[in-house]
């Protein structure tokens, strides 16, 4: 039997105030992705509202694990998996098990699948795994509300009752302030099975207050951290080209997340079993980057001394990531542009073609419509590429989102070492700063600040350091 491993909610007993545990029905999800964080964030989130985990890598575990067990409630399954097709064993697995609650990873519905009575819970732990704040639990120091402070450890059970007790009664029950906005409200019986009547609520449908539904909000894509709205028509762009094969052109500033957007755009596309291949025009010198392109025989040129395989067919069924696209030569740009036209290649020194299916994304920080029009960049290839566009902004541009980033790289460092904290005066040296190199520059200085700060526990403004001053 392939491994499965399982995650079991904590015993930690519940407040006097709140639902007895013992009317809390039993309930079994298996989260199939072969995302090990997702699959962490989801189990963080579930077994706080006392849902019992089992994990699956890919769909062979997934399907020795749902044989495994009796009282399987909800599957959450990704839109890929590494060994088989999702749809097919949606199709199979629907027919073996009816009754239990489909939901894919991205908030999507499954068509005539059953629907736990729990299904909300379900929504809100895939949108705090999306926010990717394992730590959120804890952040009972920011909260607002009347919560007892020696209850929030108990947080998520909290969370819990309130999504069982709004089943339970006819009218819906408050929810405390400090976890409104936070991707659950309470619903009243009523409301939920009209709900499931129409099908799945989307994760992030906001209320007009009057118990419709104003239509849904943009889901953030989990690699880009940030829910201002400028970031979330980031996400909502990738979400509505991923799946087609339209050449993207990806524009933005220098150390803005390109290169994150284009991983995306392969992971959500049918392409995403195939080699996601990234090359920067701007890194490999002119006379080297059409072998690199293409590939060449062997004797092709001189220092030559064996064939090469080149990225374009190196990416064949899947996507060719082309960083720094403006700086290509003129002469290497009609080249590609005839590739295009013809998906078909020819490597140095050859004399046959290779056909080659790939998506191309390419990335520029340059305004490459402006040295098309003044003769820099070819204009043909730039409406080639430029079918649909994407724009990265600056971290200038939604400095809102500064303290998600702040915390998503701190915990990032901390992985191999306990997570540091930030204090307010460096918080605020961060919020001043021009932030000439956006994203990356706040990770690389938040990185030089985690080695200053040494043992201590919090990073402190004296350790923030912007490398800009001269080395005496």
């Amino acid at each position: 039997m392939l491994p499965v491993s399982t995650a079991f909610a904590s015993s930690v007993p519940l407040p006097s105030t709140q639902l007895n545990p013992s009317r809390v029905r039993t309930r079994i999800v298996l989260v199939a992705s072969s995302d090990a964080s997702l699959r962490e964030r989801l189990r963080h989130s579930l077994t706080g509202l006392r849902w019992q985990v089992l994990e699956a890598p890919g769909g062979a575990d997934a399907w020795v694990a749902s044989q495994a067990v009796t009282q399987l409630e909800a599957l959450l399954i990704d839109p890929w998996l590494p060994d088989l097709d999702v749809a097919e064993f949606l199709h199979d697995f629907h027919q073996e098990h009816p009754q239990v609650d489909l939901v894919m990873t991205d908030g999507a519905a499954i068509a005539d699948s059953g629907r736990s009575p729990y299904h909300q819970e379900l929504l809100y732990a895939l949108r705090r795994s999306q926010e990717g704040d394992t730590a959120a639990w804890q952040a009972a120091p920011e909260m607002e509300g009347n919560l007892d402070p020696q209850q929030l450890p108990h947080l998520p059970r909290q969370i819990s009752a309130i999504g069982v007790a709004s089943r339970t009664k006819q009218s819906t029950l408050p929810v405390p302030a400090a976890l409104r906005g936070a991707g659950f409200e309470g619903v009243s019986r009523h409301d939920s099975e009209i709900e499931a009547e129409r099908g799945v609520t989307p994760i992030g449908m906001a209320s007009n207050g009057h118990g419709r539904r104003e239509g849904p909000t943009v889901e953030r894509i989990p690699e880009l951290i940030g829910t201002t709205a400028v970031m979330l028509e980031v996400s909502r762009r990738i979400r509505l080209v991923a799946a087609k094969s339209t050449p993207v052109l990806i524009e933005g500033p220098t150390g803005s997340g390109k290169e994150l957007v284009a991983e995306a755009l392969h992971r959500l596309s049918s392409r995403s079993r195939k080699p996601f291949v990234a090359i920067n025009c701007a890194a490999i010198p002119e006379a080297l980057l059409e072998a690199e392109l293409f590939g060449h025989t062997r004797g092709a040129f001189t220092g030559a001394v064996q064939g090469r395989t080149g990225r374009i067919e190196s990416a064949d069924g899947g996507t060719l990531f082309l960083d720094e696209i403006g700086e290509m030569p003129l002469a290497l740009q009609s080249k590609l542009l005839r590739f295009f036209e013809s998906g078909e290649l020819q490597r140095i020194g050859d004399n046959e073609t290779v056909k080659v299916d790939v998506r191309i994304v390419a990335a520029t920080h340059q305004p490459l419509s402006e040295d098309a029009q003044k003769g820099h960049f070819r204009a043909d290839l730039y409406y080639r590429l430029a079918v649909f566009l994407i724009r990265t902004p600056a971290l200038l541009e939604h400095m809102e989102d500064l303290p998600q980033l702040v915390s998503h790289f701190l915990e990032r460092l901390g992985r191999k070492s306990p997570v540091k904290r930030i204090d307010a005066p460096a918080m605020a040296r961060l919020a001043n700063h021009g932030w000439p190199g956006n994203v990356r520059e706040l990770e690389h200085v938040l990185e030089r600040a985690a080695i200053l700060a040494g043992d201590e526990p919090s990073i402190t403004a004296s350790e923030i350091d912007f490398g800009l001053s001269p080395v005496n």
